[in-house]
């Protein structure tokens, strides 16, 4: 089995702006699914969202020269993108969805800017007392990768913690989340 090539975030951006396609398929296969749990939840019909996210990565590759790493993650830059496409594809398909689009923006647009303020606060994007349910391990893997943007192999380097632990984390901690999210909407 080959060793599994992994990149820096400075790798990434570099490669990728010479057109790599090898780190792009990196990236796609690092960041597809964060922005697929954000575009599915605005969108809410699987194959709508699987072909916004198809968009999504052709316009991140297509605009990545306007990408500038000194403005913000990269990460947050393609969240933007997923949101935008998410909206766009709502709006074509099914009309004006206000109330969910608004939803879905005013959570983006408080998340960019704890992102900005370097405040990692959960309450700003008003998940913090469902997230603060989760095991101390759990909220540390979660925030890592979704508020954070870091890629699972990232995570793993960082908590110097086996790779498929930190993927097993993530999935029961979206599994406790989900849990804990439904209770809240019915309460």
């Amino acid at each position: 089995m080959p060793n599994k090539i992994t990149y820096s975030q400075e790798e990434l951006i570099a490669l990728i702006k010479k057109r790599d396609q090898k780190a792009f398929t990196y990236l796609y296969d690092n960041y597809s699914k964060a922005l697929f749990g954000v575009i599915n939840t605005i969108v809410s019909n699987v194959e709508e969202s699987e072909d916004a996210l198809q968009k999504t990565f052709l316009k991140i590759w297509n605009n990545f020269s306007t990408y500038d790493e000194n403005k913000g993650r990269l990460y947050t830059w393609m969240l933007n993108i997923a949101r935008n496409m998410a909206i766009d594809t709502t709006r074509s398909k099914h009309g004006k969805a206000k109330s969910k689009i608004q939803s879905a923006s005013d959570n983006v647009y408080k998340y960019e800017n704890s992102v900005k303020e370097e405040n990692k606060n959960l309450e700003n994007i008003g998940l913090k007392g469902i997230v603060n349910n989760l095991q101390e391990d759990q909220r540390t893997i979660i925030d890592l990768a979704y508020y954070e943007g870091y890629t699972h192999e990232e995570i793993s380097k960082k908590l110097e913690m086996p790779l498929g632990t930190v993927k097993t984390k993530v999935r029961q901690a979206i599994l406790k989340l989900r849990e804990l999210t439904k209770r809240e909407i019915l309460n």
